[in-house]
Order: structure tokens, then C-alpha cells, then sequence
């Protein structure tokens, strides 16, 4: 399996350990299948670069949970969120959709108890269905195998950054108008 990940380092021995605990797949090492949305999470930080990561992950013996944007998915994130036990504690991956409230500045509201589940999950499933994988154990972590690193040009990062912009003003009139017509 082909991943990237982006950052202003060459990461070559990914740690699992460093991930945010309350992120979608809970604590772990992030990565996406596909580039150019790896290329979206790229940031300008001053005095730094900022560098796509390729890898190759070997599936082959490890624990694989595959998830869906379903009832599922969203009970798994909104657990990992509230930083209850992780649900999938024998998973060594996790392959799911990013939730877009992530990518879309409406982070939280959905799984922060003002809404049911139900209408939570419906408005999570809106927009662009982005995939990431979470390397959750060091097994996982061993599979991996860094391939390269390119560097983006400041201006990549910008017409990234804008690509996201309007995705996510996209995103916003998609939710208004589900919220406004409830």
C-alpha cells in the first residue's frame, strides 16, 4: 500500500506514538493513500520546509480494520474524541474516512453531544470522502517502509491551501443549508 504524510521533517521511522490520542483513529502515526490530499494538509512554517513523505506499508500479518462512514465509524470517533478506551485496542491499522469536520473548521460539533448521533453521522457524511490510515501499533510501525521525500515550494503549499479554501466553503453551505432545512 502506497501512503504519504506530510510535515516539515523527513520522517522515515514513524512513530505511533506521538499521534494525538483524541484524533479520528485515536493515538497513532496518520497517512492517506492519496497525495494531493496529503498535499492539502501541507502548512507554510517560517524557517522550515515543507516535505510529502512516501511510504509502502505491507498489510501482510497485521490487523486490519477497514471502516466506512456508517454508525460504526462515527461511534469510533466520537469515543476517540471523548478519550474513552479505543474501541479496535487489537487493530494495528485502521483505514477509514477523515471526518470533514476536521478539514472544515466545524471540528467537534458534531460529536459534541448538541446533536443526536444520527443527525451528527448524516452531516459527517457530506462533502468529499477523504481516506486516512492510522498505524496504530509498533508491528504496524515495523511494516512500513519510507520511500521518499519531496519537497514542496511555498507556492504549492499556497495553491494547496486554496484548494482547501474553497472545499470547505463548499462544505460550509453544504451543512448550513442540512442544518437550515431540519
Amino acid at each position: 500500500m502506497l501512503l504519504f504524510h506530510t510535515s516539515h521533517q523527513v520522517i522515515e521511522h514513524p512513530d505511533v506514538g506521538l499521534g494525538r490520542a483524541n484524533a479520528d483513529f485515536g493515538q497513532g502515526f496518520y497517512l492517506t493513500s492519496d497525495e494531493a490530499f496529503a498535499c492539502s494538509w501541507a502548512r507554510l512554517r517560517k524557517g522550515e520546509q515543507t516535505v510529502v513523505n512516501a511510504y509502502e506499508l505491507d498489510l501482510a500479518g497485521l490487523s486490519v480494520r477497514r471502516l466506512e462512514r456508517d454508525g460504526e465509524w462515527f461511534s469510533y470517533i466520537f469515543a476517540n474524541r471523548s478519550g474513552r478506551a479505543d474501541m479496535f485496542p487489537d487493530a494495528d491499522v485502521i483505514i477509514g474516512p477523515v471526518a470533514n469536520d476536521t478539514i472544515y473548521g466545524t471540528y467537534g460539533i458534531f460529536t459534541s453531544g448538541l446533536m443526536e448521533p444520527a443527525q451528527a453521522l448524516e452531516l459527517l457524511k457530506m462533502g468529499p470522502a477523504y481516506e486516512q490510515v492510522a498505524l496504530k501499533t509498533g508491528k504496524a510501525a515495523e511494516r512500513i517502509e519510507w520511500l521518499s521525500a519531496k519537497v514542496l515550494d511555498p507556492e504549492d503549499v499556497l495553491a494547496y491551501r486554496s484548494i482547501v479554501a474553497a472545499e470547505e466553503a463548499a462544505y460550509q453551505e453544504l451543512i448550513a443549508e442540512a442544518i437550515g432545512g431540519q
